[in-house]
């Protein structure tokens, strides 16, 4: 057989397997990409975890899958069901993932990638590109896929020895005529069963003796409400961005509000925070009024990932807004104060409120 002709069969059989892997390289390919957990605190390890199988018969040579991602979550090990090779390069906020592997008739490879948070927020591992090559590299077939894999990170929490609670009403010690609950444990005496008590607060003994059914009658105490004001205006005059440092600020007063309302809720207080800044673009100021419901620390929690570091109304609207609010113990983490502030503060207490201004970069202030 002369050269020409073996030259001829090489060049028409490099293009058929180049035009079937540039047909069929991606078919029956399937990729799935999840977080091990949908939520997790800064600092806390996370696996990214890809499945991909190839449910036929052709083998694929070379695979390589990249994708976008936020250099806030930093790769440590990588954990794989075959051999791979993982590249992470990145700059300006954006990381480049890359790996490159061979998978064969009908095998499935997965991967497990250790992922550290190093800030809060919510962030999207959405996009991927996988490109399918053949087997002299000289064709390929490419397919973007989005899997929705969201990861969505808690604001670091702070030492719980360095966040108190409001000191007025936490305890439930004060028996008020305001906010006020029945409380299991003080019992001030007899009285006649009235519709709708409830079958464990009959007395049953009185009961007895006096021939007709009686109940305990409680006392009653302070059912306290914490709400936490945060003002993610660094001064009075503040509107564009903010620097790295005044970032980082406003991060520890996230933190605070966070612990703050976690202690609370743990210690049986309706918890809630507002701020001057939107969790969605385009969102007006949040507001997350004081309740005690289960998943409550979930929610507050989730809202404070989302929270943008955005001042979208300054704190002397924010506090006008606020004025008519009644009966809550009403923490404000401010960087400054003026008289008008001080001014809409005082009517929050007329109203009925407790009132403390603190800022975590400073000593609180009464």
């Amino acid at each position: 057989m002369s050269t020409a002709l073996l030259t001829l069969l090489l060049v028409l059989m490099v293009l058929a397997q180049g035009t079937l892997f540039r047909r069929r390289a991606l078919k029956r390919l399937t990729y799935q990409r999840t977080f091990s957990t949908r939520t997790a605190f800064v600092g806390e390890q996370v696996d990214l975890v890809e499945i991909i199988a190839n449910r036929k018969l052709l083998p694929l040579p070379w695979l390589k899958a990249e994708s976008r991602l936020s250099t806030a979550l930093v790769f440590g090990s990588t954990h794989t069901s075959a051999e791979e090779t993982s590249l992470v390069s990145g700059n300006q906020g954006v990381a480049y993932h890359s790996s490159v592997f061979f998978l064969g008739p009908y095998s499935q490879v997965t991967r497990r990638h250790r992922v550290t948070p190093t800030r809060r927020g919510v962030f999207s591992a959405h996009s991927v590109s996988l490109t399918c090559g053949d087997l002299f590299g000289t064709n390929a077939a490419q397919q973007q896929l989005d899997t929705g894999a969201e990861l969505i990170v808690y604001p670091r929490l702070l030492n719980e020895q360095d966040v108190s609670l409001p000191s007025s009403r936490d305890q439930g010690d004060l028996i008020v005529r305001r906010w006020i609950a029945p409380d299991p444990f003080l019992v001030q005496g007899i009285r006649p069963y009235r519709a709708g008590d409830a079958q464990r607060d009959v007395h049953w003994a009185a009961t007895a003796r006096t021939g007709s059914l009686q109940v305990k009658a409680r006392d009653y105490t302070a059912d306290p409400h914490l709400l936490v004001l945060l003002n993610v205006q660094r001064t009075v005059d503040q509107w564009g961005d903010l620097m790295d440092y005044e970032q980082q600020e406003i991060e520890l007063a996230i933190s605070y509000v966070a612990t703050l309302c976690l202690a609370a809720l743990h210690a049986g207080v309706g918890a809630g925070f507002a701020a001057n800044a939107p969790i969605v673009e385009g969102g007006g100021p949040v507001l997350m009024m004081p309740e005690r419901a289960a998943g409550r620390d979930a929610e507050i929690l989730e809202a404070l990932a989302r929270l943008r570091i955005l001042r979208i109304r300054t704190m002397h609207a924010f506090l006008d807004d606020l004025i008519g609010i009644t009966g809550l113990d009403i923490v404000v983490l401010t960087a400054y104060t003026d008289a008008w502030i001080e001014e809409r503060l005082e009517a929050l207490r007329r109203a009925g409120n407790t009132v403390s201004v603190r800022w975590p970069a400073q000593r609180d202030t009464p």
